[in-house]
């Protein structure tokens, strides 16, 4: 597992919201409301200077929308399925906006399928505490896959 440290300052993701409450293969349902909905927002979406979109993001929240790590053990809380967006941009009907936090994270690369398990051990193991949720990161130039981890919030 490759970890590399890097530091994001805040910015916006505009999706699909729901919750662990919404049942099994939630997330999987967000993210295919998304794709067949994403022409709608494709326009606020942030892009490089090709012209190429930044990135899609899995956003990880509490129930209390403070961006703290997902409750019990972290299996219940939000998610949302979106795209990165130009901070001043407004959802349409049907979408949610989420600024999300500057943090110090750590990217790691999820090319398997127990990735998560993997890093949730090795914060255990390096006494490393989540400063947030974690968030998934698919970066469409390459079609990779990042978990980033919140490990500091900026400027405190």
């Amino acid at each position: 597992m490759k970890i590399e440290k890097c530091i994001k300052e805040s910015f916006v993701v505009i999706g699909k919201e729901g919750s662990t409450l919404d049942g099994e293969k939630f997330i999987l349902k967000l993210w295919n409301d998304f794709s067949d909905h994403f022409q709608e927002i494709e326009h606020l979406a942030k892009k490089d200077e090709d012209g190429n979109l930044l990135g899609f993001w899995g956003v990880m929240n509490d129930f209390s929308y403070s961006f703290k790590p997902w409750e019990k053990n972290y299996t219940q809380g939000l998610y949302l399925a979106g795209v990165e967006c130009n901070d001043d941009a407004q959802p349409p009907a049907g979408w949610t906006k989420w600024v999300i936090p500057g943090y110090k994270f750590l990217r790691i690369l999820t090319d398997k399928e127990d990735a998560l398990l993997k890093v949730l051990d090795y914060l255990t193991f390096s006494n490393i505490d989540l400063a947030g949720g974690i968030h998934d990161f698919t970066c469409p130039k390459t079609g990779k896959d990042y978990m980033f981890i919140p490990v500091a919030v900026i400027g405190k």
